[in-house]
Formats: structure tokens, C-alpha cells, sequence
């Protein structure tokens, strides 16, 4: 989805931050949606779709709950890259952010409460209760990703939006802490997943509900509604505005070839988000409590590894941190195929840790830095619709060859790395000098 751009704030509005007590309020939304985030969508539910939903009950063959999982993630970031120039457009021009935010939320908690209901043989409810999530998910995320340009000034942008990303680990690690220590209570009663991962499903739609309150109580909709586009089709209007920015960036040489590496390291990257969990169970044999632990080392070590590059991206350039995250990437991931037994496999999840964190504040800083003033919110659109649009082709990639490979997943998450060799060969066509120049001198007339 697009944000919007400055130009559809009042200047005063755009020209100093917004008060703290809206920041915070901004930032606790990350905190609210990490409990999806994680324990839904990374660690408890996609691994209790796979071996209960899909299990023994429904009737299926070994393997297809992974197909069928990756099948839902295609569908729905597929869905979010469809809907986003509709829902940017209608957010524009009638400056209604905040309640299609509220409308997302609602959705997501909604449907996440309904999950509870979803359990062993109900393949089909959990699969169409788990897309709307999905898709509602990943709305929200860009809604309140629209809101930043209305809460910091240009130079302050970077330091607001990494306020953000930590709000969403300490959510993460909150949400999981809890789930992790329910679930060990409820195995120590000798109660099965289908007794506790319904329960944990009812927590998750409730702290969501809850922790996101401050957000629609205390932040405000600075945007004023875009005559420009009032009265005009949405999905027409949306998509002659997606297509107008995609030419733009086409003009930058640099933004445009770093959107492609981008993209293409983001297939591997968001499979691995979605399927760690399902990979450490069907592999090394974790138990929900395993991936629990296992996502919780990997929210810490992305915390720290995101301080860590922050200081090493200063020093050497983004280009070249990138390039450092890349290759731990594909270490791990060389090291998670490889593993034989757990040790080996939070190895792998420390190594995933310390570039995931730094791996997305770079690219989207990098994003930030190649658009041109007063254009950064249409631009960061691009990014949201790139990282989007790869979550679909990783997992349905992922599937396809578990599928061809019959249910390999060493095979599977070792393919994974094509997607960070071929992003690692455009990024070395990335110049990160040339491309800031062209975003300061190339500013009055971008298609020219």
C-alpha cells in the first residue's frame, strides 16, 4: 500500500514531529500485531496447522498440510499485493487511515479468535480463517506504516521508524514468553495441543485487541482528504497511482535495482519467517515449546543484531552491511539444512537472528535514501508491495519443490538460497553514492 506523501498534510503538520505520547501510542500497534506475528503466523498455528489440522483426522496425505500452508500464504500475500493500491487510494483521499486501520485489526483479531474453533480435520475453515487473517494482518501493517510521514520530519524518520521495529520485538518477545510458559504449564497436565493451541489462539485475538487500543484512542489522522482523487474509482485510481509510481522508480536506476534485490532476497527471507517452525518440526522433531524457545532466541538476536549492523551501516554504507546480513543468511541457512539435532538448529536460528533485524531496516532505509524529497511515502509503497509480493512466490516456491521433491524439506529450505545468491549478484549492481545522487539532483521533474 502506498502511504501518503507530505504533500497531503498541512504544513505545519509536516514540518516538526508529532507530540511523544502519539509516537508511543503509534509504536504499540507493533507490539499489539507481534502476537500474530509470531505465535500465529511464524511459531504455534502454522506448525498446528501442518501436524493437526491436516493430520491423521483429515484424511490427508504426509506433507500436503505444508503444501496446503504455503498454498495459504500465496493466496494471501497475493491478496494484500492486489488490495493495496485499492485501500491506499481509498485512505488518500478520504484521509481514513485510522478506521481502515480499525477495520483491519478488527478483522485479523477477529478471525484469529475463530482459529480456536479450527482443529484437528477443519482444514478448510482454518484455511479461510488463516488467508482473512493473513490478509487483514498485512493491511493493518501497511495502514499504520502510512502514518510515519505524519509523525516525524524527514530527518527523523529513521529514528521513529526503528522505534517501531523494537515495539514489535518486545511484543514478540512478550506474546511468546506468555505462550511459552502456558504451554509448558499445560504439558506438565499432560494436555494435548488441541487442549492448549485454541486457548493460546482466544490469548492472541485478546492481547492483540487490547495492547492496540492506545493506537485508535491517542493517535490522529493528520491527512486531509485528496480532491484530487475523490470521486473516482478506487481500483482505477489505485492502480493508475501503482503504476505511476513503478515508472518512477524505473527512472532511478539504483532504487530500481535494488527493489529487484530486494525483492528476490525477500523470497527467502519471509519463507523462512513463515515455515522456521514447520521446518524444526517436521526435521529436527520440536515440540511447540521447542519453537517457542527457538523464536524467542531468534527475536532477541534480531534485536541485537539490529544495533549491531546499525553501527556497522554507518561506518560502511548500506550496500555493504547488506551484503554482510546476506551472507549470514545463507550460512544459516546452510547450517539449518544441515542440522541433525537441535544445538544445530538454534545455531542456525541465532545466525537468522542477527540478520534478519538488520535486514529489513536496511533495505527500508536504503528505499528511504534513493527516493526522491517528498516522495519517500510513494516509494516506501514500493517496498511494502516488493516484500509482499515475495512472501507469495518464496512460499509457493517452497511448496512446489517439497511437493516434487516428496515432502524433502532439506532439499526445500537448501533451494532457498538461490533467492540470496541472485539477490547478492543485483545488489553488487547497486551504487549507493549514485543513488542518493539521483534522489537529490533529479527531484523537479522525475520522468523528464
Amino acid at each position: 500500500m502506498e502511504p501518503p506523501s507530505l504533500s497531503g498534510l498541512e504544513p505545519e503538520q509536516a514540518a516538526k514531529n508529532a507530540p511523544r505520547k502519539e509516537i508511543l501510542a503509534w509504536a504499540s500497534y507493533d507490539i499489539a500485531n507481534a502476537t500474530y506475528g509470531t505465535v500465529v503466523a511464524t511459531t504455534i498455528y502454522n506448525a498446528y496447522f501442518t501436524a493437526v489440522v491436516c493430520g491423521p483426522e483429515s484424511g490427508l496425505a504426509k506433507g500436503a498440510g505444508t503444501l496446503l500452508l504455503t498454498v495459504i500464504i500465496f493466496i494471501s500475500s497475493l491478496a494484500i499485493v492486489v488490495s493495496a493500491p485499492i485501500v491506499g487510494t481509498i485512505s488518500d483521499a478520504t484521509a481514513s487511515k485510522k478506521k481502515l486501520l480499525f477495520a483491519s485489526t478488527f478483522i485479523c483479531v477477529t478471525a484469529t479468535a475463530f482459529l480456536a474453533l479450527c482443529g484437528a480435520g477443519a482444514v478448510i475453515p482454518a484455511m479461510v480463517t488463516l488467508i482473512i487473517a493473513n490478509t487483514a494482518f498485512g493491511t493493518g501493517e501497511d495502514l499504520v506504516a502510512a502514518f510515519l510521514p505524519e509523525l516525524a520530519t524527514k530527518d527523523d524518520m529513521g529514528r521513529i521508524s526503528s522505534l517501531g521495529w523494537a515495539a514489535g520485538y518486545v511484543g514478540g518477545l512478550l506474546s511468546l514468553g506468555g505462550c511459552g510458559a502456558y504451554v509448558r504449564w499445560a504439558m506438565s497436565q499432560n494436555q494435548a495441543s488441541t487442549d492448549y493451541v485454541p486457548i493460546i489462539m482466544l490469548f492472541c485475538a485478546i492481547f492483540f485487541g487490547v495492547a492496540s487500543l492506545p493506537t485508535f484512542v491517542v493517535l490522529k489522522e493528520r491527512a486531509v482528504p485528496d480532491p484530487e482523487v475523490m470521486g473516482k474509482n478506487p481500483m482505477r485510481a489505485g492502480f493508475e497511482r501503482l503504476q505511476t509510481t513503478v515508472l518512477h522508480a524505473r527512472h532511478y536506476r539504483d532504487l530500481a535495482s535494488f527493489l529487484i534485490t530486494l525483492f528476490l532476497y525477500s523470497c527467502g527471507t519471509t519463507t523462512i519467517f513463515h515455515l522456521a517452525s514447520v521446518y524444526a518440526q517436521e526435521v529436527i522433531k520440536f515440540t511447540f515449546l521447542d519453537s517457542i524457545i527457538m523464536i524467542l532466541v531468534v527475536n532477541v538476536t534480531a534485536a541485537i543484531g539490529a544495533l549491531m549492523f546499525g553501527f556497522v551501516q554507518d561506518r560502511i554504507g548500506s550496500v555493504k552491511t547488506l551484503f554482510i546480513t546476506l551472507s549470514v543468511w545463507s550460512v544459516a541457512i546452510a547450517v539449518a539444512a544441515a542440522a541433525q539435532d537441535k544445538p544445530q538448529l538454534y545455531i542456525a536460528a541465532i545466525l537468522v537472528g542477527i540478520a534478519m533485524g538488520s535486514t529489513g531496516s536496511v533495505g527500508r532505509a536504503l528505499v528511504g535514501q534513493f527516493a526522491p524529497r517528498g516522495r519517500s511515502g510513494e516509494f516506501l509503497g514500493l517496498w511494502g508491495v516488493a516484500v509482499k509480493l515475495a512472501t507469495a512466490i518464496g512460499a509457493i516456491n517452497f511448496g512446489a519443490i517439497l511437493w516434487l521433491t516428496n515432502n524433502n524439506y532439506r532439499i526445500a529450505i537448501i533451494s532457498e538460497l538461490i533467492f540470496f545468491a541472485a539477490g547478492m549478484i543485483m545488489l553488487s549492481r547497486v551504487n549507493e553514492k549514485r543513488g542518493i545522487l539521483a534522489a537529490e539532483t533529479d527531484v523537479s521533474n522525475p520522468l523528464a
